[in-house]
């Protein structure tokens, strides 16, 4: 069975969708969650799961404390959903496509530092954006800039705002993220 690492900072409902589907696989399963927030909910639902968890600072991702702990597991696959920090070099040199996001936006558009959550929803709001969407990517030294895996949009109207943008994203985002690794787990 494959292993799977999902790195989060957040709520965690996309790390926890992913933990469910795969929790009624063969294919692969989520070994730990990795965070950067002591306080992030992501914690309680890996928990729930059963699911170790690895509490750890930005100094611990920087000093190769991190990636130490990573190549302890031997992944096949590490998921960033709702991961925060730039991910370091020094895991994304030893686990080359094999480290994917999820961007709440059609990249390359509404992408780079500081372009995440709710930032991205109003600046699509606020230029009167028809659509937007999700990409699944690689990651890479760049902020977003990894080769875009899938991508999947949804219709905005004028009455949209940035919080029923994040709905719609929300919805993708489970959808299709779970089928999405799957499918690279399989090929």
């Amino acid at each position: 069975m494959k292993k799977i690492i999902v790195f989060a900072s957040g709520s965690g409902t996309n790390a926890e969708k992913i933990i469910k589907h795969f929790s009624k696989t063969e294919i692969a399963k989520v070994v730990s969650v990795f965070t950067n927030n002591a306080s992030a909910k992501v914690i309680e639902r890996a928990k729930n799961h059963q699911i170790p968890v690895e509490i750890f600072s930005k100094n611990d991702l920087l000093e190769r404390n991190v990636l130490q702990k990573v190549a302890e597991i031997d992944p096949d696959l590490i998921i960033l959903a709702g991961f925060l920090l730039k991910f370091p070099e020094n895991i994304i040199e030893r686990y080359p496509n094999k480290i994917i996001n999820i961007h709440p936006a059609l990249l390359p558009n509404y992408g780079g530092k500081g372009m995440y959550g709710m930032h991205i929803h109003r600046a699509i709001i606020n230029n009167k954006e028809k659509e937007t969407g999700i990409s699944i990517h690689y990651v890479n030294e760049h902020y977003d800039e990894g080769a875009i895996i899938f991508q999947a949009n949804v219709a905005l109207t004028d009455e949209d705002t940035p919080e029923t943008v994040a709905e719609k994203i929300h919805e993708l985002e489970q959808k299709h993220f779970p089928e999405i690794i799957e499918q690279l787990l399989k090929e």
